[in-house]
């Protein structure tokens, strides 16, 4: 893989996400960069996510994604997996899109791991 590979890249922020690192998220994310949530709720730019990730952060303190399968297409990859939010919901299944533009993230999307949204991702 390359240095600015998609699957590479999409790993180094999420694993930004699980350290809770958000130095690292910042530098990783395009000066365009936006957060698609699983109902499609668009958050951007840059700025804005910068405080929304402080605040998940401090709202979820043991957050993180843990991923089965990653791959790279063309300028994006495609990840699943499930988050793990807490003790209490350990195993919330999902779908991770990062679309990487030169070297960095420029769009971080969720989806919820379903039979529409596989196919619509083309994930056999």
């Amino acid at each position: 893989m390359t240095q600015h590979s998609p699957a590479l890249v999409a790993q180094r922020f999420n694993d930004c996400i699980n350290r809770h690192d958000l130095d690292g998220l910042t530098r990783l994310m395009h000066d365009e960069h936006a957060f698609v949530d699983q109902d499609g709720n668009v958050h951007q730019p840059k700025a804005v996510m910068v405080a929304n990730w402080r605040e998940f952060f401090r709202m979820f303190p043991d957050y993180r994604n843990i991923f089965s399968r990653v791959e790279s297409r063309k300028d994006y990859a495609v990840m699943l997996g499930h988050a793990y939010w807490s003790a209490e919901k350990p195993h919330d299944p999902a779908i991770w899109k990062a679309t990487i533009v030169d070297g960095l993230v420029h769009e971080w999307r969720i989806y919820a791991d379903t039979p529409e949204n596989r196919q619509l991702l083309d994930i056999t």
